[in-house]
């Protein structure tokens, strides 16, 4: 529309940001406590699931993969395989073995490589069946 204006006294950022900040306080609020519940957890299930209704939750698996692999000065070659499986009992108790990753299933994108070759891999992966039998899975790689 052609039309501009100049303000005489132009704020620097920092004081158009203070200005901001404390134009309009917020009214300070009565809060109310929030009660606290007492939850005892004993590590399994509040129902009765063993039957074969939930079958589904005793086939998640959680698999941590810490596997490294390289080859030192004299030539060996050196692997560390800290792989653990967590999974859960008949009612939802759930625990973690040991394990390694020639268990880990296939469809991780753990690969090792032939040889002895700088290799580092570090996720979570878990895989489960639902309830209809279809196989899933999820990993993260951190």
């Amino acid at each position: 529309m052609g039309v501009s204006f100049n303000d005489p006294n132009p704020m620097s950022p920092m004081e158009r940001l203070y200005d901001i900040t404390f134009r309009d306080p917020p009214e300070p609020q009565e809060s109310t406590p929030i009660p606290l519940v007492h939850i005892q957890a004993d590590e399994q299930a509040d129902i009765d699931i063993s039957g074969d209704a939930f079958d589904f939750v005793r086939s998640i698996r959680v698999y941590h993969i810490q596997y490294r692999q390289h080859e030192n000065r004299d030539g060996d070659c050196n692997r560390s395989d800290s792989t653990r499986l967590g999974s859960y009992g008949v009612q939802g108790d759930y625990r973690w073995t040991r394990s390694t990753v020639g268990q880990v299933p296939a469809a991780s994108g753990l690969s090792i490589p032939n040889g002895c070759g700088s290799y580092f891999y570090r996720s979570v992966f878990v895989d489960w069946h639902d309830h209809a039998g279809n196989y899933g899975s999820e990993e993260v790689r951190y």
